[in-house]
């Protein structure tokens, strides 16, 4: 962004004149006679002012084009942030699902130790066979299987997270080792229209102004076809010696126009305009391109949510199941 600002600041400068200080000293050694030479002394003070006219408007289309490009920046930066924003709350969802699933595998793990407890005693008192302890001890060993994988899932994430907000591996453990429930988000999302959700994207604002720029790209290189015209003006001081330098004499000034005007460039113009809407039809297609991957992601978040919505709806129903038919297990 930094540096799409200076280049926005060179563009600009071309709207002014530009002024340039000069001087000089001379000797200047003439042979007047066999071996005889005589030297001249010239000192010149002076600075030169010029200024191209923007009559046909090239300087402006290549300031717009840079405003342009400089907005489309900014929205890149701004689309770096909405995924570092998504990756840091996707991790930490992440975080928090892999600490309560810890949680709920240790609990299963005490409660298949007990059941296989139970199991084993049961099959000593001759009322259960040893299939039923095997199989007891199966889920356990499945269970404590996949402690250690949860554990490795939370030490990644952290991890993770840690690199995410700019800091070493380990950065956070302090600060987020504590076991948390997992964040919920609301019950209903206000989305607004489609146009709405759209102008929110940073990445669908920055290929709109991607195009507006090679838009002012196209006008700057159509200028190259008009002459051009420049003021130009000099204020200077000439003298013999340096203490007659700035004497009243010694003052000179110029002032003057220039019209220049491609007469004969072998086509290099126009292909050039040529080539700048070639460029324009591909930014024209990138930017289509993105307003459709823009409908597809929100519509499919958007559907992905409300089937979630009523898989945790059944999610919900099977758990009040499962709760009451540990409670007639446990008759």
């Amino acid at each position: 962004v930094r540096q799409a600002r200076i280049s926005r600041g060179i563009a600009d400068a071309d709207r002014y004149p530009s002024v340039n200080a000069s001087g000089s000293a001379r000797r200047t050694y003439r042979n007047e006679m066999a071996g005889d030479f005589s030297g001249t002394d010239t000192f010149n003070l002076g600075l030169d002012a010029s200024w191209e006219l923007d009559i046909f408007g090239g300087v402006r289309r290549s300031l717009e084009a840079s405003d342009a490009e400089l907005a489309a920046t900014e929205e890149s930066y701004r689309d770096v942030l909405v995924s570092l924003l998504a990756e840091v709350a996707l991790n930490y969802v992440e975080l928090r699902s892999y600490q309560v699933r810890l949680g709920v595998a240790e609990a299963n793990l005490r409660s298949q130790e007990e059941t296989w407890e139970i199991t084993r005693w049961r099959h000593e008192a001759g009322l259960t066979t040893a299939l039923d302890v095997e199989l007891a001890r199966t889920n356990l060993e499945q269970t404590r299987a996949n402690i250690p994988a949860l554990r490795s899932g939370i030490e990644q994430t952290l991890n993770a997270l840690s690199v995410l907000v700019g800091g070493i591996p380990g950065t956070l453990d302090g600060k987020l080792g504590e076991r948390q429930p997992v964040p919920l988000p609301p019950e209903e999302i206000a989305v607004g229209i489609p146009a709405d959700l759209l102008r929110r994207r940073p990445d669908l604002r920055r290929a709109e102004r991607e195009l507006a720029a090679q838009s002012a790209k196209i006008g700057a290189a159509t200028s190259k076809l008009y002459p051009s015209f420049s003021l130009s003006g000099s204020v200077g001081l000439d003298a013999l010696s340096a203490g007659d330098l700035f004497d009243a004499d010694s003052f000179s000034t110029g002032a003057g126009g220039i019209i220049s005007w491609p007469v004969y460039t072998a086509g290099a113009i126009i292909r050039n305009i040529e080539l700048q809407w070639e460029i324009q039809a591909q930014k024209l297609i990138a930017y289509r391109k993105a307003l459709l991957t823009a409908l597809e992601d929100v519509e499919n978040g958007l559907t992905s949510y409300a089937y979630e919505k009523q898989s945790r709806e059944s999610l919900l129903a099977a758990y009040q199941a499962a709760e009451l038919a540990a409670e007639m297990s446990r008759a």
